[in-house]
């Protein structure tokens, strides 16, 4: 197995700061730890720390069970604590790698990567590798890596139209 030129997960520091759900996670909390600082409100600060404490938690344990590494001819897509799966995708098939922001990730710095392909992990519709930190950048190196893997084996990507359409 080829040792891979990078190796990342999705953020959840990332996902905290650069979007409007990560945004209202820390105000729930915030809200939650300043209700029990000023006292009398009952177990309602307690309930929204605890929730915010929770959803914290689902993300990071969803971003904790998948990582991704891109190797020369490669992309792996590797998920699952208990019970794992490997998905590779083939560069060389890899037709296109979209990169998706809005404001709020870009002030972040994240972004999320699709990448659409003809392999069979792909097949009808994008895999979506998402709050990548660094995003524009790994989009630029998985883009030079997918021509590079496309001209090592001489191939090309053609697109086949059905004039009847």
């Amino acid at each position: 197995m080829e040792e891979p030129l990078d190796r990342f997960r999705s953020s959840t520091l990332g996902w905290l700061r650069g979007t409007l759900a990560g945004w209202a996670t820390i105000l729930m909390a915030i809200a939650g730890i300043a209700g029990l600082a000023l006292g009398d409100w009952g177990l309602w600060p307690l309930a929204l720390t605890a929730a915010a404490l929770a959803i914290l938690l689902v993300i990071w344990f969803r971003n904790l069970a998948a990582s991704f590494e891109i190797g020369r001819d490669r992309l792996l897509i590797r998920r699952g604590i208990f019970i794992k799966s490997i998905d590779e995708v083939e560069l060389y098939r890899v037709k296109d790698v979209r990169l998706d922001f809005s404001l709020i990730n870009q002030l972040a710095g994240i972004g999320t990567i699709g990448v659409t392909s003809s392999d069979e992990t792909t097949r009808g519709s994008t895999l979506k590798l998402d709050h990548v930190e660094r995003a524009q950048e790994r989009r630029e190196t998985l883009r030079r890596l997918v021509e590079e893997a496309r001209q090592r084996r001489r191939v090309r990507e053609i697109d086949m139209i059905d004039e009847a359409i």
